[in-house]
C-alpha cells in the first residue's frame, strides 16, 4: 500500500493484478481457485484483520474499493524502507551517494527531473508506480528567448526515461500528464514486464507480442482502434482495459486466450469465433463503434453463450447516431451473468426485458441508462420474476406507467430512478418487498416522488423495517 500515495482509493481488481504481477500470489498445485480468486481471499482476510478497509461494496458484498488508513499507510512507508522492499518519494530530498538498493520505486512528488532519475534508479529495477509528471529529459531542449524560456518537450522522453530498465515487471503510470504521441517502443524490449499501464497516442504496435510475460494492459489515450493481430500469441494476458473502442480480427488459427476481463471490445468483434478463443472471460465491455468501417450490418446476433464464466456485462452505443439498433433478443446471453448495464440502447420494448432478462438466473445488478423504447409501458404479469435480482437501476427512461407487485422482485433490495420524468408512479406494492432497503429518485416527476414517499410512510405505519428514501434535485 506504500506503492499509493495517502488517502489514494485503489479498484480491487487494480490491486489484486499488481499483486499477481508482483509475484505475491501463486497458483498452488491441485487448487481450482484463480489467482484473482485467492487474491480476493486474501483481500478479505486484511480487511477482516482491519489492516485494510473496504471503501466501497456492491451489494452482494463484493468489495469494489479499498484503502487504508493514515497512521497505517506511515507505517508500510517506514517498513518498505526500513526492510528495502521499495522508496517511495513524496518530497525532493537531497539525492543519495549511491542508488537506492531497492527494486521498487514510487514517485507521489509533484513532478520529476530526468537528473534525479538517473541518479536514484538503480538498472535492476524492477518495478515503478508513477504518480508524478515527468520534467523534460534535456535541459538543452529549454530554449531562452528573451526574458522568457520556451520548455519544448521531446516526443520521445519515455523512451529516455525507460531505456535502461530492462528488467521492469511492473510500469504502472497513473500520472494523466506523461502521455506520449505514440507507443514508446522501447516497452516492448521489456521480456519481463508483467502489468502496463500507459497513456498514449495512436496504434498499439505489433511488437507488443514480444512481452509474453505480459498479464495485464491498461491503455488510455486516444489509442489504437484495431487490436493487433499478434495480441492472440499473448499467452499470459489476463486483462485488457482499453479507453477506446478496439476492434479485434478473428484469431490465428485455433489461438485461445486466457482472458478474465476485457474491457473496450467493438461490437464489430463480437462473433462466435473471437468468444470461442476467450471463453474464461469474467467480465466484458463493449462499445459501438463511431466509425462505420467497422459496421457490419449483418451481425444480428451478440451471441455469448460460449462466455459460460461471464459474470458482468456492459454494453454501450456511444455513437450519436444509429446505423443499426440493437434489439434486446439480439443479446444471447450466458447463463452465469450476475451484473448487466446497458447504455443507449434504442427501440427496444419492455416486455422484451422481461422475457430475455428473466431467463438468467443469477442475475443481481440490471442497469438500464439512457434509451428510448418503442412503449412507455412497463406491465409485469404474476409470472414475470426477476428472482435473484437486487438492484435495479432505470436512467434516462421514458417510462411513464408501470405495474408490478413484489413477486415479482423478491430479493430486491435498492431501486434507483434517475431522470424518469414522465414517470407517474413507483408500483405501490413495492413496499411489500421485504428485502428492499433503499428508493432513490435522482430528477423524477414530482407525482413519482409522492407515491414514494407514500410506500416509505405506509411501512412506517405498519411498524414494518424501515426503508430508506433518498430524493435528490439538480
Amino acid at each position: 500500500m506504500s506503492s499509493f500515495p495517502e488517502d489514494f482509493e485503489v479498484e480491487t481488481w487494480r490491486l489484486i493484478q499488481l499483486w499477481i504481477a508482483e509475484g505475491f500470489i501463486i497458483m498452488t498445485h491441485g487448487s481450482h481457485k484463480s489467482l484473482e480468486e485467492v487474491g480476493i481471499y486474501y483481500l478479505e482476510e486484511l480487511i477482516s484483520r482491519n489492516l485494510l478497509q473496504a471503501r466501497k461494496r456492491r451489494f452482494n458484498g463484493e468489495i469494489k474499493t479499498c484503502g487504508i488508513h493514515d497512521l497505517l499507510h506511515e507505517f508500510c512507508l517506514i517498513e518498505a524502507e526500513m526492510i528495502k522492499f521499495m522508496h517511495v518519494e513524496r518530497t525532493h530530498l537531497p539525492l543519495p551517494e549511491h542508488k537506492h538498493d531497492v527494486h521498487r520505486f514510487s514517485f507521489q512528488t509533484i513532478s520529476y527531473s530526468y537528473e534525479d532519475w538517473y541518479e536514484l534508479l538503480p538498472l535492476v529495477t524492477r518495478s515503478i508506480y508513477l504518480f508524478s509528471r515527468l520534467d523534460s529529459p534535456f535541459s538543452s531542449l529549454i530554449k531562452p528567448l528573451g526574458k522568457l524560456s520556451i520548455h519544448y518537450r521531446d516526443p520521445n522522453y519515455l523512451h529516455t526515461y525507460l531505456r535502461r530498465f530492462n528488467l521492469l515487471r511492473v510500469l504502472a503510470i497513473f500520472n494523466e500528464g506523461v502521455r506520449s504521441p505514440s507507443f514508446p517502443l522501447v516497452i516492448t524490449k521489456f521480456f519481463h514486464l508483467r502489468y502496463l499501464q500507459i497513456r498514449f497516442d495512436g496504434d498499439i504496435p505489433e511488437s507488443i507480442s514480444e512481452l509474453q510475460n505480459l498479464q495485464t494492459l491498461i491503455c488510455s489515450g486516444n489509442s489504437s482502434e484495431t487490436l493487433p493481430q499478434n495480441i492472440w500469441m499473448m499467452k499470459n494476458l489476463r486483462c485488457i482495459r482499453l479507453r477506446e473502442v478496439s476492434y479485434i480480427s478473428s484469431p490465428i488459427s485455433e489461438s485461445i486466450l486466457n482472458l478474465e476481463d476485457f474491457s473496450g471490445l467493438c461490437s464489430a468483434s463480437c462473433t462466435k469465433e473471437v468468444f470461442s478463443s476467450i471463453s474464461n472471460l469474467k467480465r466484458l465491455i463493449i462499445r459501438e463503434p463511431f466509425l462505420i468501417q467497422h459496421y457490419f450490418p449483418d451481425l444480428e446476433l451478440l451471441d455469448m453463450s460460449s462466455l459460460r464464466k461471464l459474470e458482468e456485462l456492459k454494453y454501450s452505443n456511444c455513437r450519436n447516431y444509429c446505423f443499426m439498433d440493437i434489439s434486446i433478443k439480439s443479446f444471447v446471453l450466458p447463463t452465469s451473468l450476475k451484473r448487466l448495464t446497458l447504455s443507449m440502447c434504442n427501440y427496444f420494448l419492455w416486455e422484451d426485458i422481461s422475457s430475455t432478462f428473466m431467463m438468467l438466473p443469477n442475475l443481481e445488478e440490471l442497469k438500464l441508462k439512457r434509451y428510448q423504447t418503442s412503449s412507455d409501458e412497463w406491465i409485469l404479469s404474476d409470472n414475470d420474476k426477476f428472482k435473484r435480482l437486487k438492484l435495479l437501476l432505470l436512467s434516462g427512461s421514458s417510462l411513464k406507467r408501470w405495474e408490478a407487485s413484489s413477486d415479482n422482485f423478491p430479493n430486491l433490495k435498492r431501486l434507483v430512478l434517475q431522470y424518469c420524468y414522465d414517470l407517474q408512479e413507483i408500483p405501490t406494492d413495492f413496499g411489500e418487498i421485504a428485502t428492499l432497503e433503499s428508493i432513490e429518485l435522482h430528477d423524477c416527476s414530482v407525482t413519482a416522488e409522492d407515491s414514494a414517499r407514500k410506500i416509505v410512510q405506509e411501512q412506517e405505519e405498519m411498524g414494518n423495517n424501515p426503508l430508506k428514501l433518498y430524493i435528490h434535485k439538480s
